[in-house]
């Protein structure tokens, strides 16, 4: 059951995150601290903002990729190649808690922003830089989008198929492990000032987030790396007929999840093959191939599943307690039961767009987050105001706009 929040304050009520980021591993590590109290400032370049705010496909005007990874944030429209625009920003800085960057390295040296500089005017600031490689070694200068960082980690390619080059990822695997060092390694710095008065420098890069994740995944590189032959190996990548996907009649898939000895007999004693049951099994046959009963398995689960449609199959299954599931389209994940009564997906209203689709934060229902936010901002909408609040003037704000330094 969700908590009530308004008998509870949220974790970061108080804070204030200054966020220089841009596209994806930024902005949705300052959209988990926004969620879960944060005030967040997002600082973008007048006229085109985060270039998220471009990306296809749009509610009417606005893009869903920006809405969805930008909600309950305050943006300021600034042009920091300019030293009035630069002079903001160190007024912001002097006045923030939490600092994320995400520029190519040097770039914040050159805009006078850097770890140093701010540091120097705001000891109590815990600085996070999110960059593809990090800020030292061999990759440092270059760019990480998560294609190449996936590429790089060896994540692709762990199961490599004879002259078939591993497809591009549906999943942004490297820009969320990114996020997500970054968010944990944020909490951990405002921990450890509160209790000692230290603030952090944090070097976060995609590349170490996502192979620090890969400890499974890598488990035969690591094996073979200390001179083991890492046969056999772990197979849960689709070797293991037992957990694979296959093919149901209606022409769609469901993901099979069979690997413990006693779900395998039960499922075998349902369809009336009790003599696919190996008496002999073992917990280390769990996640192996099976060996030479391995095409049995495979033929037995392809023809199965070949002749049942999808929902019809996976209904009977999970009845019985065989924890069979449909291989989802988005729609259909969107759209299912468990997602409604998790309190998952909701609608927010939105001043342009009308009624917009929300991914929930999880942690909204043990009260550790917001249910209800401001909508994602409009570029600059909050300029002003946040002028003002550094003490700025009406007249030196109307300056600032005439001059282009904001917008």
């Amino acid at each position: 059951m969700t908590m009530d929040r308004a008998a509870a304050s949220l974790p970061l009520q108080g804070i204030r995150v200054l966020d220089f980021s841009r596209l994806l591993p930024g902005p949705w590590c300052t959209q988990m601290l926004a969620d879960l109290g944060a005030d967040v400032i997002k600082v973008e370049q007048p006229g085109i903002g985060d270039p998220a705010r471009h990306n296809p496909p749009d509610y009417r005007t606005l893009s869903v990729y920006f809405c969805n990874v930008n909600r309950g944030k305050r943006s300021i429209a600034l042009d920091l190649s300019s030293n009035a625009g630069r002079e903001v920003a160190l007024r912001l800085i002097d006045r923030a808690d939490v600092l994320i960057e995400s520029f190519r390295r040097g770039v914040t040296t050159r805009l006078g922003i850097d770890a140093e500089a701010a540091r120097a005017r705001n000891a109590r600031l815990i600085y996070c830089s999110i960059t593809g490689f990090g800020q030292d070694g061999p990759l440092a200068a270059v760019p990480g989008h998560d294609l190449v960082i996936q590429a790089m980690t060896g994540l692709m390619n762990v199961q490599p198929v004879a002259d078939v080059i591993p497809p591009v990822p549906g999943f942004q695997a490297a820009d969320y492990a990114g996020a997500t060092s970054a968010l944990s390694g944020i909490l951990a710095a405002l921990l450890r000032r509160d209790r000692t008065g230290e603030a952090a420098m944090l070097d976060i890069s995609m590349f170490d987030s996502l192979l620090a994740m890969g400890n499974v995944t890598l488990t035969g590189a690591m094996a073979r790396a200390a001179g083991s032959p890492a046969v056999p190996g772990m197979e849960v990548w689709g070797r293991n007929p037992r957990y694979c996907t296959y093919r149901t009649r209606d022409g769609k898939a469901v993901a099979v999840s069979l690997l413990e000895t006693r779900t395998w007999q039960h499922f075998c004693r349902h369809i009336g093959r009790p003599d696919l049951i190996a008496e002999d099994e073992s917990p280390r046959d769990r996640h192996s191939t099976h060996g030479d009963r391995a095409a049995l398995f495979r033929d037995t689960l392809t023809a199965y599943f070949a002749a049942h449609d999808r929902d019809g199959v996976v209904a009977e299954l999970l009845d019985v307690d065989v924890p069979i599931c449909p291989v989802s389209t988005p729609e259909e994940a969107l759209a299912h039961p468990h997602v409604a009564a998790r309190g998952l997906l909701d609608r927010i209203e939105h001043s342009s767009e009308g009624g917009i689709p929300r991914l929930a934060n999880p942690l909204a229902r043990s009260g550790l987050a917001r249910t209800a936010e401001r909508e994602p901002p409009a570029l600059g909408a909050d300029t002003d105001a946040v002028l003002a609040e550094l003490g700025y003037g009406a007249d030196e704000r109307v300056a600032f706009h005439d001059a282009g330094v904001v917008a």
